[in-house]
């Protein structure tokens, strides 16, 4: 009887041990995700960096079942973590608004929201087809709070499909379409509207690729693939940006794209009978529709102190070879401010100081955070955290830090404090604006 129960247990456990060892090594992965999701939440509470930036995804907890799909669906690779077997925003600042996490979850625990409890995010009210409460004035992009490329460029494209739809399109002597805003939603929309040998202008008030052409040099600009309309499929994922810009002129020559540059608008106003008068230095355009495809930030943000009317001080970093031996302070906590601050150390001779108000850098996006803190581990640059600029003189600047005042030497002045959304634009056409706070997307 010994011998026929021997016979029988083998088997089993020849299949029974390589499954305990399995499961062993599963749980001991599992354990091991999930101290490293813990650290990564401390680290976020610790450095304030707690709080999203775009938008995000929220949870359901009741339909979440741990199955980590979105923690490996995420292309950023450390915004969400499991936690008691439920996923959690880990790293909600390095968080882009992708959205694969939602697309990826199969009990549909994901929705991708705008702005959050603590933080909302001033929106135009948009219909379904990205029409505003203004018939006639629509609206794509960053303005409508999509800032993912992919997301700008698909918008750009749906908002002329849509437009197209209008009544009077191609008839009589006016525009189809004014396009204002070459960025990525721009762009899209002019490929657009030139397959479809719609009559339309593109006005630009500085260059083409919009705010991504003073990105600081180098700067790698996350895409994912994307159709591009009269291009087809691109897939450049990470792309320094003068790769992309590049790219973007080729498609401009060989498209035969006109883009009218260095030519902002001044005003909107509606025509007589249908449709609007878009005006600028250069002239007026008698269009059907308009599409603002402009960036959130219209104006520089100032300081508002004394000096700052100097020719010393600039709102963006062009070139940072320019600031050889220079005393350089940047001041800002986001991304443009540490990207310029990371740039600028690696200059020869270059002594940089990085002024913020606030005690963390919560609005820094991925990847900036990290290169900061190496450049000033390396002492190339000093952080003065919760430190306002009180006065800007020719060869010194004076801050008020917690510690007291502070008189800095000083030869440039860099401003990276973001910039003033064009709301009052916005209003004077008539167009609603609501504040989000955590608002599922369309």
């Amino acid at each position: 009887m010994g011998s026929l129960d021997a016979g029988w247990i083998s088997p089993v456990a020849i299949y029974l041990v390589p499954l305990g060892l399995m499961l062993l090594l599963y749980f001991q992965r599992m354990r091991r995700s999930e101290q490293k999701a813990i650290r990564a939440l401390r680290r976020s509470q610790d450095t304030g960096r707690d709080e999203p930036v775009s938008m995000h995804p929220v949870i359901n907890g009741n339909r979440c079942m741990g199955c980590a799909a979105c923690v490996e669906a995420c292309p950023q690779g450390d915004v969400l973590g499991v936690i008691g077997g439920q996923a959690d925003l880990v790293n909600p600042s390095h968080c882009i608004g992708h959205g694969a996490c939602a697309r990826s979850c199969p009990t549909d625990a994901i929705r991708l929201v705008i702005g959050s409890e603590r933080r909302g995010v001033s929106v135009p009210v948009l219909t379904p087809d990205f029409q505003t409460n203004v018939p006639g004035v629509f609206v794509a992009g960053e303005l409508g709070g999509m800032g993912l490329i992919r997301n700008a460029v698909e918008q750009g494209r749906r908002a002329i499909e849509s437009i197209r739809k209008l009544p009077g399109q191609g008839e009589g002597d006016r525009l189809d379409v004014v396009i204002i805003g070459a960025g990525p939603a721009g762009f899209s929309a002019s490929l657009t509207a030139l397959q479809h040998e719609m009559r339309s202008v593109t006005l630009e008030q500085d260059r083409l690729g919009g705010s991504i052409a003073h990105h600081p040099r180098g700067k790698i600009i996350v895409m994912h693939p994307v159709d591009i309309p009269l291009v087809g499929k691109v897939d450049m994922r990470e792309t320094p940006k003068e790769e992309l810009l590049e790219f973007w002129e080729r498609v401009r020559r060989e498209t035969r794209l006109r883009v009218r540059e260095n030519e902002p608008v001044e005003a909107i106003a509606r025509a007589e009978g249908e449709g609007f008068v878009v005006r600028t230095a250069q002239g007026a355009y008698e269009t059907r529709a308009v599409l603002l495809a402009v960036g959130r930030r219209g104006t520089p943000r100032k300081l508002g102190v004394p000096g700052e009317d100097q020719s010393k001080v600039v709102y963006r970093l062009a070139d940072p070879r320019q600031y050889q031996g220079k005393r350089v302070l940047v001041v800002g906590g986001g991304d443009s401010a540490l990207e310029a601050a990371t740039a600028l150390a690696a200059v020869d001779g270059a002594r940089v100081t990085l002024s913020y108000r606030g005690p963390s850098f919560r609005r820094a996006g991925p990847g900036t955070f990290e290169q900061l803190e190496e450049v000033q581990a390396r002492g190339r640059v000093e952080v003065l955290m919760s430190s306002t600029v009180q006065e800007i003189g020719s060869d010194s600047v004076v801050l008020q830090t917690e510690g007291g005042r502070r008189d800095l030497p000083n030869d440039s002045v860099i401003v990276c404090c973001g910039g003033v959304m064009p709301n009052d634009f916005l209003r004077k056409i008539g167009v609603e604006i609501e504040t989000r706070y955590g608002t599922p997307i369309s």
